[in-house]
């Protein structure tokens, strides 16, 4: 009887709590603002995660900056000069897609740089590493395994 009395009172409790659940709050009341927003904030680097843009990040920063795009939405600014004011503020590596300029060089051509390099240190490896192979002659003892090996035990030395 006591376990049916406290199964009881556990259900109420826990439909008097759903009752008085909300539903979460929208981003924003207008969703021809909230998609402008985020139109916006998928051509912004989160400056935490780096690898995301601001309306895919979590981070504090992140949100911060999306409210605001939206405050400065409400200004009536245009997104051009959200992005400009964003630039001004963080720098050009704020933008997801920085433009091609002098000061963003380094963004666009290193990584090509990187590769070249690195497919150069390997190729020279791979050239100075068959050179020493070919240069040295086997031992006689190395000699004997590799034809032990191959299966010519009873060949001649040449």
């Amino acid at each position: 009887m006591a376990d049916r009395l406290l199964s009881m009172v556990l259900l109420v409790l826990a439909l008097a709590g759903s009752a008085f659940a909300k539903d979460a709050a929208p981003l924003a009341d207008d969703p021809v603002l909230q998609a402008r927003v985020i139109r916006i904030a998928e051509e912004l680097r989160c400056l935490v995660c780096q690898n995301e843009t601001i309306a895919a990040s979590n981070a504090d920063l992140a949100v911060d900056l999306r409210n605001q795009i939206r405050v400065q939405i409400g200004q009536g600014r245009s997104d051009a000069e959200i992005r400009d004011f964003m630039v001004q503020r963080y720098g050009d590596f704020v933008l997801y897609r920085p433009p091609l300029k002098s000061s963003t060089l380094a963004l666009w051509v290193g990584p090509f740089v990187l590769l070249l390099v690195a497919g150069t240190v390997l190729l020279r490896q791979i050239r100075r590493r068959r050179a020493l192979i070919a240069a040295r002659p086997l031992t006689p003892a190395e000699a004997e395994r590799a034809r032990r090996l191959l299966g010519e035990e009873n060949s001649p030395a040449s």
